[in-house]
């Protein structure tokens, strides 16, 4: 690892640290609210009807995305999930009635038997985010190979769901590291490279 690259791991760990600390510190009732108010923002999102949709389980004080994944579903999308494997993550179908088991890094989802697809849209958790779509992860790389796989075989679109107290002024990023597309949090949908939400919970 060289110098520049040690200095930024360090900064980001940093922000990564602040990040997480003021996810914890919500209360139970504001994680509820906001993570019910994701599925008001799901039009704002414009994705094609046909697109295959990747969520993830909640973990800790990850914002819970299964009320934005059932309004998805509604809609017609196909919803996986995804599973830590090597050399990277791969995704499963999930339905209502799924039965669910460990999938690494603490989450869940459908086992062995469940159809293995290729998602056209990746909703991610995320420690810290700027208003340029740069993310910090939690620091393991999996969404990072997993995206770099999926980019080979046709376009990919990246949202990270977050509480908006996450939000970090700016990311520490490499020229490697890929941007996300936008940002989804409870005060509506952020576009990387703008400076102001698309949808905002006071301009509701």
């Amino acid at each position: 690892m060289t110098s520049n690259s040690s200095s930024l791991a360090v900064a980001k760990q940093f922000l990564r640290k602040q990040a997480l600390e003021r996810r914890s510190a919500l209360t139970d009732a504001f994680r509820i609210e906001a993570s019910l108010k994701l599925a008001e923002f799901v039009e704002t999102l414009d994705l094609a009807p046909d697109a295959v949709v990747a969520g993830f389980w909640p973990i800790q004080s990850e914002i819970d995305p299964r009320p934005l994944l059932d309004e998805l579903r509604k809609r017609g999308h196909k919803l996986c999930l995804p599973v830590v494997a090597e050399p990277h993550l791969i995704f499963r179908v999930f339905h209502r009635d799924s039965s669910f088991v460990p999938a690494g890094f603490g989450t869940l989802a459908p086992g062995p038997e469940a159809e293995e697809v290729r998602p056209d849209v990746l909703l991610m958790p995320l420690a810290a985010f700027d208003r340029s779509g740069n993310r910090i992860g939690y620091g393991k790389g999996h969404y990072d190979t997993a995206i770099a796989a999926l980019e080979k075989s046709g376009p990919l679109t990246c949202i990270g769901l977050a509480f908006a107290a996450q939000e970090v002024e700016c990311v520490p990023a490499e020229d490697h590291d890929k941007k996300l597309t936008g940002i989804l949090s409870e005060q509506g949908l952020l576009a990387a490279d703008q400076q102001v939400s698309i949808i905002r919970e006071d301009a509701t």
